[in-house]
């Protein structure tokens, strides 16, 4: 197949580039290199030194024998994109190319409206020019679980029926996101629907949970391959946070009570699902939502599963909680479905002892990386409201 990846870059799309790539698949990649921009101008950076995208494509056509093409451009120009579109005429387009980070979408306007402008109008570029190109085209999105928020009642992937006053129908699930990045991706869902509706494009919308871990198949063959890995306050996951925090001697960072329940994935999981979803296409006009994710969590119990994995590599692990610098419920009902991908094939890699103990090994090797004054919050979604300062890493 001819598969564009926006986004190539980064966390999850340069592995899912050479997984693509590695089985025989003509791979174009698209980036502006935004993630890399924001780490400078935070002076962060990525836990594993990552090559240039140069670098990275030179590597792999090294190791491989094959190649993947370029192009570098923001998704935002219209023009740029129908440009690319109209020269690689994809038969499968994953759209990881978005600004993914809550708090950082929280950050202040300017964020917050470079966040939704980024996702919002990419997403509507990418449909307009899929449209006029490549109607038949599968776009596989990667959304976010994020979408529905913690309702009272279970979450059914995408869609439930609903009967009201002797009517039924099935209707897009109720969205209650908790930050203006999850509004993006509520958008993105409501216009990708909108977009197989009426002019009968194909897409997949991929609800994803927290994502995980370093390693996959292809990073692991050369070190020049290896995909970034953040821990910041702005772009570090909770589980990949805490595992850094274990190693470097820092206590993990529970926001709050710690009873917050997510769904998560090992990162070799993501690949796994995005591979599934383009071999198995939608219909034409049809828009499917599949729920990402292996196993549901809370914040509390992913420190409690890392503290101990920590304690049995010698590292002494406090697990401390700090104010919670969002607006959400700490403590809620959360019951999600994810049985589609699961009747596709998938075959999850559940987080227990060994793949804790083999991440922190990893992070040994990049531990003098680690920016520590990067890693406790600034960012409050409630500004306005008094939340006691957090303390010191050093403080008892």
């Amino acid at each position: 197949m001819r598969i564009l990846i926006l986004g190539g870059d980064g966390y999850l799309g340069w592995p899912t580039a050479m997984r693509f790539s590695a089985r025989g698949h003509e791979v174009s990649i698209v980036d502006n290199f935004s993630r890399r921009r924001w780490h400078l101008e935070h002076s962060t950076d990525s836990l594993t030194p990552i090559r240039s995208l140069q670098e990275r494509v030179d590597a792999w056509r090294e190791v491989s024998g094959h190649e993947i093409k370029t192009y570098v451009g923001s998704i935002e120009d219209g023009e740029f994109l129908d440009s690319v579109i109209a020269e690689v005429l994809p038969e499968a387009v994953v759209h990881y190319g978005e600004q993914p980070s809550a708090p950082y979408s929280m950050k202040s306007r300017k964020t917050a409206v470079e966040t939704q402008y980024t996702n919002v109008i990419g997403t509507l570029n990418l449909l307009f020019a899929m449209r006029d190109h490549v109607p038949d085209c599968h776009l596989v999105k990667l959304g976010t679980m994020g979408e529905y928020g913690t309702p009272n009642i279970d979450i059914e992937e995408g869609f439930i029926e609903i009967e009201h006053k002797g009517r039924k129908d099935t209707l897009p699930f109720p969205k209650v996101p908790g930050s203006l990045y999850h509004l993006s991706k509520v958008h993105d869902s409501h216009n990708i629907h909108f977009a197989c509706r009426t002019w009968g494009l194909r897409a997949t919308d991929l609800n994803q949970g927290v994502v995980y871990g370093i390693e996959t198949e292809e990073t692991a063959q050369d070190e020049r391959l290896v995909t970034r890995f953040d821990y910041d306050q702005y772009f570090g996951t909770v589980l990949n946070r805490f595992c850094v925090q274990a190693v470097i001697g820092h206590p993990l960072t529970v926001y709050g009570e710690g009873g917050q329940t997510r769904g998560f994935l090992n990162i070799r999981d993501t690949l796994q699902c995005v591979e599934l979803a383009v071999n198995n296409p939608a219909d034409l006009g049809e828009f499917r939502v599949f729920n990402q994710f292996t196993e549901q969590f809370s914040v509390r119990e992913l420190a409690e599963l890392v503290q101990r994995a920590g304690t049995e590599l010698g590292y002494d692990v406090e697990v401390r909680h700090f104010p919670n610098p969002r607006v959400e419920a700490e403590s809620h009902y959360y019951n999600a479905a994810n049985t589609k991908l699961r009747d596709l094939g998938l075959k999850p890699h559940y987080l227990g002892d060994e793949l804790l103990r083999s991440i922190l090994k990893t992070i040994e090797r990049y531990k003098d990386r680690v920016i520590e004054r990067a890693i406790l919050p600034t960012t409050k979604w409630n500004p306005g409201e008094l939340v006691a300062e957090m303390p010191a890493a050093s403080e008892g």
